[in-house]
């Protein structure tokens, strides 16, 4: 249900292979024209996919950024749709419901993973959705109140559609105009915000 335990972002060690990967992506990529937390999840992103193509179809407002950024340094809870994306959040525990599920007429697994873990955490969370486009779906017609939706789900069948639909309901959101997507990148955004100091750290 959980994965790891909360770490401060401050106290990560940075390896210098990641260094020179950062190094070399934006030598590739100019970054400098997005505001810093929106680059933060544009590099993390691309880093995690080795895609430039995300720079130009990931879909993020920096306002909401900042709000999520608050939230979740303020111990708001993080919901992952599937195992992968808490597999790659290592530094902050996570709600995964997808065990506990089980599909019926008309509901997959995921949705019902969905459902479960809102009646776990309650509004106020950030969703973190990677791979069924099911469970972005069922979000979405929930009253959750996120503070942060990051929905890139991936494939060919209601990928784009599930996105399509997020960004019109008009949560905050992070997501991408294409088909791709996937639990790395899912999780790559999250870890951006984790990983990007509070205003008091870089003052």
């Amino acid at each position: 249900m959980s994965q790891a335990k909360q770490v401060d972002p401050a106290a990560r060690v940075v390896h210098p292979i990641e260094q020179e990967s950062f190094r070399r992506l934006r030598a590739r990529l100019d970054t400098s024209r997005f505001p810093p937390l929106t680059r933060a999840v544009v590099e993390r992103v691309v880093h995690s996919s080795a895609d430039l193509e995300y720079a130009d179809d990931l879909v993020m407002d920096e306002g909401e950024l900042t709000a999520a950024h608050a939230a979740l340094h303020a111990g708001a809870p993080v919901v992952v749709d599937v195992e992968m994306v808490a597999a790659g959040i290592t530094r902050r525990e996570t709600v995964c419901r997808l065990r506990d599920a089980r599909s019926g007429p008309g509901l997959t697994r995921s949705a019902h993973a969905v459902r479960l873990a809102y009646e776990q955490v309650g509004p106020g969370a950030l969703w973190v959705i990677g791979c069924a486009p099911t469970a972005l779906e069922e979000l979405l017609a929930l009253d959750a109140s996120p503070a942060l939706v990051i929905g890139l789900p991936v494939g060919f069948v209601g990928a784009a559609e599930s996105k399509a639909a997020l960004r019109a309901s008009g949560l905050p959101a992070v997501s991408n105009v294409s088909e791709k997507g996937g639990s790395a990148v899912a999780a790559a955004a999250l870890n951006a915000l984790l990983y990007h100091p509070l205003p008091e750290e870089t003052s």
